[in-house]
């Protein structure tokens, strides 16, 4: 398996995505659309797609955004020092068992303080590769979720790992034949798109 960059642990979960946390001084590496995964042993992992990244706020932070001026002392000292916390909801889009990629669901999901990792560019085409794009039906049925946005982050993601051009126009093509029925969803999904393909 490729080294992978630990982003976090485990909050809560359920079999169609989970919430993991991290500190301030983690958040470079995360970012909206990115594939993650949670090992669970050594022959099952669970993949995800991040689809909101939200900072919390604590009683200090509530204070000094009332204060005339804040110091950057005092906006270091709040985000390195005290444990700001920051949590990934993360939208599970398949899993890996026995060496084998399915666009599935998990037959089970991670449990708390499980370490999520960033998948690698080769984890990511690994990942994307596999199959027919089944896993966008998770995204597209997905609530709450800017569908389109996340959509066109994670294309634009996959085909840098891809380092194939192909790849995008395939995915594109998928998703119109998904959304042919939903032609508001369409036109949202392709409007995102045509900002990064």
């Amino acid at each position: 398996m490729t080294q992978s960059l630990q982003i976090g642990h485990l909050l809560r979960a359920s079999t169609t995505g989970f919430v993991a946390g991290c500190s301030v001084s983690q958040l470079k590496a995360p970012s909206f659309g990115a594939l993650v995964r949670a090992p669970l042993d050594d022959d099952y992992q669970i993949y995800g797609l991040i689809y909101d990244i939200h900072i919390t706020d604590d009683g200090l932070v509530r204070q000094l955004v009332t204060a005339e001026q804040v110091d950057a002392a005092t906006v270091a000292d709040s985000r390195v020092n005290r444990i700001v916390p920051v949590e990934m909801a993360v939208l599970a889009v398949g899993y890996e068992q026995g060496g084998r990629v399915s666009h599935l669901l998990p037959p089970r999901p991670p449990l708390s303080l499980d370490v999520i990792y960033l998948c690698s560019d080769v984890e990511l085409a690994r990942f994307t590769g596999a199959g027919r794009f089944g896993y966008f039906r998770h995204i597209l049925r997905a609530t709450d979720v800017a569908i389109g946005e996340v959509l066109a982050a994670h294309v634009q993601q996959a085909t840098a790992a891809h380092r194939d051009q192909a790849w995008a126009e395939k995915a594109t093509r998928e998703l119109i034949t998904l959304l042919r029925d939903d032609y508001p969803t369409l036109m949202s999904v392709l409007g995102a798109l045509g900002e990064v393909v």
